[in-house]
């Protein structure tokens, strides 16, 4: 065998050779180079074997420290897994990179695909505000390279380094901090660039493959652990979403029973007669709540539960504003609208409409369920359901207007022989003819005919009501016609805002005299109005003078005024004057001219040139007696034009 000339002829006994492999074991580095040094003097000849045992121990070194790293690195990397809150992992992943590397400042930038920018996530060790809040444009600095490559990059000098697009932006932030050796590692998963994790210094330093592949392996566990958490974030948040899904779905077929037994039982009012106290108790029992249903002149039908708080007016009865607001809104639609107000008033109020017909309106309280979708599809179903409602009862009303309308028309004809007949059909309507001795026609415009006659029904129970030439007839119990006159015109005015006559025929003094009382009545209707009175109350009574000299009323009237006063009148009108007011005065006067004078506070000579001027208009026999009766006559009915009022 022959020998190698380079290897050394050395001879060592075992302790020294015990000492020698101790010292190149040795955690301490002092030791060893002592143990070296002592041994290089002792064999000045074998210069190998001291570089042999040198090269031994920093081998040694190294793998003892990449032993380290790597049982840092799993160590790292099983904490990592354990996390789920990705924030909380990403500031993780930077501290153990940076105990890892040693490095001055650590950081990672996330990549946005969508934008192609890198935007600073994480720091450590960093100073400088600007620096975290740092964005990468696309393209620019050393974390684009990496994220283009996919490969780790470093520069030991940053602002040295040419090959690297510098932006004006990015050179600022690590100027700011300092920031000189950078080494940039890819964080990958599968075929998606997560990130850029960061290790750098604030001086020159020459990274070594060993720490550019520490840093790209902490990478590559980091990213697998960072791509896990985010899939099992994404299926978290997919469960919540299954969860709240299939809760909503659960909520919404609920609603959906609760809203399709409600709507049998709107049905079944509707099938079975009901009324709209029917609609409101059904409707507040489903949703929990308060409902009031007004009528067409936006007053109350109907409340459930009866007297529970919904305050929808004023203390004046005069619907509020929100509340009038809402359901105007609401009749363009027919849907529900949201009050604006708060409790106690109602939450939301939908118009009940027919057509284009309006009949009122549904309101609904506050309550503890809410008012979704399907409940607010619920309340509207109501709404449709208190129309067919109105609807039904209008008609029926309407039907039984016209039976009562008949009625009338023939115990006002007092037909005796079908007295019997007329009797037993007025008890069927709870009415007893014997007992109807108070006739009133009221003169009411035709659109308010129907709202009318339901108030006179209420105004006078035990009556009738119907409708003749035009004209509204109450024939009613009481023995004061003119008392039963006023009630039915304030009753009227209740719910309509027209001018209202009524007209108290005179007292019946049997159910076969109502016929007589209502011609009076109507006779009296039509004088009243040639004296242009179009609202009031009047006892046809009080007129009976008129009635017998011009029960024709109409033309016959106004040309008996025309030809009696009328060149006074047109006088007047021509000029400006006021002679009619004279020619009054002097009539009420007894033809008193000094009389005259005193009531129009006026000299006697004034009053004499203007009785003259009259004089002159209607001829010189105007003063004698049969002529006076009848100017006087005249001007009465002609000031009556102002209405007389007994209420």
């Amino acid at each position: 065998m022959t020998k190698n000339a380079e290897e050394p002829n050395v001879t060592l006994s075992a302790p020294r050779v015990v000492e020698l492999l101790d010292a190149v074991a040795a955690e301490s580095e002092d030791e060893a180079v002592r143990v070296f040094e002592r041994l290089a003097a002792e064999l000045p000849g074998e210069p190998v074997l001291v570089d042999r045992l040198r090269a031994l121990r920093s081998l040694l070194a190294r793998l003892r420290r990449r032993g380290h790293e790597l049982s840092a690195l799993f160590s790292s990397a099983r904490e990592l897994a354990e996390l789920r809150d990705t924030d909380a992992l990403l500031h993780r992943l930077v501290e153990r990179a940076h105990a890892l590397m040693g490095t001055d400042v650590t950081y990672l930038s996330e990549f946005h695909e969508d934008s192609d920018e890198l935007r600073v996530r994480t720091t450590l060790g960093t100073v400088a505000s600007s620096f975290r809040e740092l964005r990468v444009p696309p393209g620019m600095g050393v974390a684009s390279q990496v994220v283009r490559t996919r490969c780790p990059q470093w520069t030991s000098v940053y602002h040295a380094n040419h090959s690297v697009p510098h932006d004006q932006g990015i050179d600022a932030a690590v100027a700011d901090e300092g920031l000189v050796a950078l080494l940039g590692v890819p964080l990958v998963a599968g075929d998606r660039v997560l990130g850029v994790l960061f290790a750098a210094d604030r001086s020159a330093h020459e990274f070594t493959p060993d720490e550019v592949a520490l840093l790209s392996a902490f990478a590559d566990h980091a990213a697998v652990v960072l791509q896990t958490t985010s899939l099992l974030e994404q299926a978290r948040v997919a469960a919540q979403e299954v969860e709240r899904a299939n809760s909503v779905l659960v909520s919404n077929v609920t609603a959906m029973e609760r809203a399709s037994a409600v709507h049998e039982d709107l049905t079944a009012v509707v099938l079975t007669g009901g009324s709209a106290s029917g609609v409101a108790e059904t409707l507040g029992k489903a949703l929990g709540r308060s409902v009031v249903i007004l009528d067409r002149e936006l007053g109350p039908v109907a409340q459930q539960p009866v007297g529970s708080e919904v305050r929808y007016a004023d203390g004046h009865g005069a619907l509020q504003p929100a509340v009038r607001n809402a359901i105007e809104v609401s009749r363009m639609s027919a849907r529900c609208v949201f009050v604006d107000g708060r409790q106690p008033g109602p939450e939301i109020a939908v118009a009940v409409v027919a057509g284009r017909t309006f009949l009122g309106a549904v309101l609904v309280g506050y309550g503890e369920l809410e008012l979704r979708e399907v409940e607010r599809r619920t309340i509207e179903r109501a709404a449709q359901i208190a129309s067919l409602v109105a609807v039904q009862q209008e008609a029926v009303a309407a039907a039984e207007d016209r039976v009562r309308g008949e009625l009338v028309a023939d115990v006002l004809r007092a037909d005796q022989h079908r007295w019997a007949e007329l009797l037993l059909r007025a008890r069927a309507r709870d009415v007893r003819l014997d007992e109807l001795r108070s006739v009133v026609v009221l003169d009411v415009p035709a659109d308010g005919r129907g709202a009318a006659t339901e108030a006179l029904r209420r105004s006078a129970p035990g009556g009738l009501v119907g409708e003749r030439d035009g004209l509204l007839v109450l024939l009613a119990p009481g023995s004061e016609p003119v008392a039963v006159a006023r009630a039915a015109a304030k009753a009227v005015r209740a719910v309509q805002r027209v001018p209202v006559l009524a007209v108290a025929g005179p007292l019946a003094g049997s159910a076969a005299e109502l016929g007589r009382s209502f011609e009076t009545a109507c006779r009296c209707v039509r004088v009243v109005r040639t004296l242009n009175t179009a609202e009031g109350v009047v006892d046809a009574r009080a007129y009976e003078p008129y009635l017998a000299m011009f029960g024709a009323g109409g033309a016959d009237l106004s040309g008996f005024i025309e030809a009696t006063i009328g060149p006074v009148l047109g006088w007047d009108a021509d000029r400006g004057t006021d002679l009619f007011t004279t020619l009054g005065a002097f009539v009420d006067a007894q033809a008193s001219p000094s009389r005259t004078a005193r009531v129009l506070h006026l000299h006697i000579n004034t009053v004499n040139q203007r009785l003259e001027r009259i004089g002159s208009l209607l001829g010189a026999a105007w003063r004698e007696p049969e002529s006076l009766f009848r100017i006087s006559v005249a001007v009465r009915l002609h000031a009556l034009a102002g209405a007389t009022d007994y209420t």
